[in-house]
């Protein structure tokens, strides 16, 4: 009785009508890119104001919330990275669902204060939930009744300074990036079976022997060019273009930089990238239509003036924008790459921001969210405060923000007013 149950909740959940709006469902959101169509969010909050909830996240993890429905997964680790945990919470209540100790780590490797142990992001579809802790576990579970449909722990890297990237999926498919310090490679999983369906080493020469140069944290993304499906996958060094179906490389461009975290962006035909760590940082904008090594060939511009090394980007219109590490916004001209406008908004940034109701939203590490209005100006709307920061990036869903700061999950939203 209990499977059946099981089954009719899942049927439900899928057959409930899911917009952009409603659902969360990785990094960077519905399309990846850290877009919304939510509408109705607050402009101000506080402690004391258009706070729905706010509940206690126990340990530490910087994996971003998704959201499906009624729920919202992160995942959390103890702060010696021994015991990971999957977390549900209810998104009308805040309560914990589910609690699920999911693995145990002997011998982890080292991790900085600013990694964690669960910083990579899940991905949530209807009825099941992928985590990912980089090489110490992988698992599917049923997010009706949390319990785990199959798991792999058999994909090795040394991540050196903790795992960080996230898993997509795409056509049946898991895909997990594994940027170490001593192996390098992406993997494509059955999402049914949790079966390798490929596995694909980085064809890149790094030009070093040197493995803490090799890194990356880098999560990739799916784009179609004249009709055909590539997986864009940073890497240190190198971005590469596979064919999701086969794992066989398309082309592949070096930029230089280690450590890479943002999500690439594509519009106007141009993929946009960023190459991580390793003075200068950059950024830079490729034309992805090429084959082989398109280094000299396809790279339109570059930018290395307030580039940020972990913090993804945002794309609106002919306009991109993106805040660093040491609190500087800055916003580029999408087709030249050549600066709009620049402002010192103050604080340390881990977090990317995202973008709904006509407002981009910057959440800092020390508990600061800017509110701007996009455009030519960058008008500064609101600057709220909360009692932490945050190392994980927000959701948005239905009119609320989903936000995650070092030790709370809040659901931020407008309160109704009296009548």
């Amino acid at each position: 009785m209990e499977s059946v149950l099981r089954s009719l909740v899942v049927i439900l959940i899928s057959i409930v009508p899911a917009t952009a709006g409603d659902n969360w469902p990785e990094f960077r959101g519905p399309s990846g890119d850290g877009h919304s169509d939510a509408i109705g969010l607050p402009i101000t909050w506080s402690e004391a104001e258009n706070i729905r909830w706010k509940t206690a996240i126990h340990d530490k993890g910087w994996s971003s919330p998704v959201i499906w429905g009624t729920q919202v997964w992160m995942t959390t680790a103890t702060a010696d990275g021994r015991r990971l945990y999957a977390i549900c919470a209810d998104r009308e209540s805040g309560k914990i669902i589910h609690d699920i100790h999911l693995f145990d780590v002997e011998k982890p490797g080292y991790c900085p204060t600013l990694n964690s142990y669960a910083s990579p992001t899940p991905v949530i579809e209807a009825g099941r939930v992928y985590v990912s802790f980089g090489s110490y576990g992988t698992a599917c579970l049923d997010t009706a009744s949390g319990k785990t449909i199959w798991s792999r722990r058999d994909l090795p890297c040394d991540h050196y300074r903790a795992p960080g990237s996230s898993p997509i999926l795409s056509e049946g498919m898991l895909f997990l990036h594994f940027d170490g310090f001593d192996e390098q490679y992406v993997v494509a999983l059955n999402k049914e079976t949790g079966q390798t369906v490929w596995k694909q080493n980085r064809n890149i020469n790094y030009g070093t022997t040197n493995g803490d140069l090799k890194k990356a944290f880098g999560t990739p993304t799916i784009v179609k060019i004249n009709g055909q499906a590539q997986l864009v996958s940073p890497s240190a060094v190198a971005t590469i273009a596979y064919e999701p179906a086969t794992g066989k490389e398309t082309w592949k461009v070096y930029h230089g930089g280690m450590n890479v975290a943002a999500r690439p962006l594509f519009n106007h035909e141009l993929l946009f990238l960023c190459t991580g760590d390793s003075a200068p940082y950059r950024m830079l904008a490729v034309r992805p239509d090429g084959h082989g090594d398109v280094t000299k060939s396809h790279i339109v511009w570059t930018q290395t003036r307030g580039v940020p090394s972990r913090c993804s980007l945002l794309l609106l219109n002919d306009l991109l924008y993106m805040v660093n590490e040491v609190g500087v916004a800055l916003c580029l001209d999408a087709r030249t790459g050549k600066a709009v406008w620049q402002k010192r908004i103050g604080g340390e940034f881990s977090a990317s921001p995202v973008y709904a109701d006509g407002r981009i939203y910057f959440f800092s590490q020390d508990g600061v969210a800017h509110v701007i209005e996009p455009g030519r100006d960058g008008k500064i709307l609101a600057q709220n405060r909360l009692n932490d920061g945050c190392m994980a990036s927000p959701a948005v869903a239905g009119k609320a923000l989903f936000v995650r700061t070092k030790t709370h999950l809040y659901r931020i939203e407008q309160a109704a007013l009296p009548r």
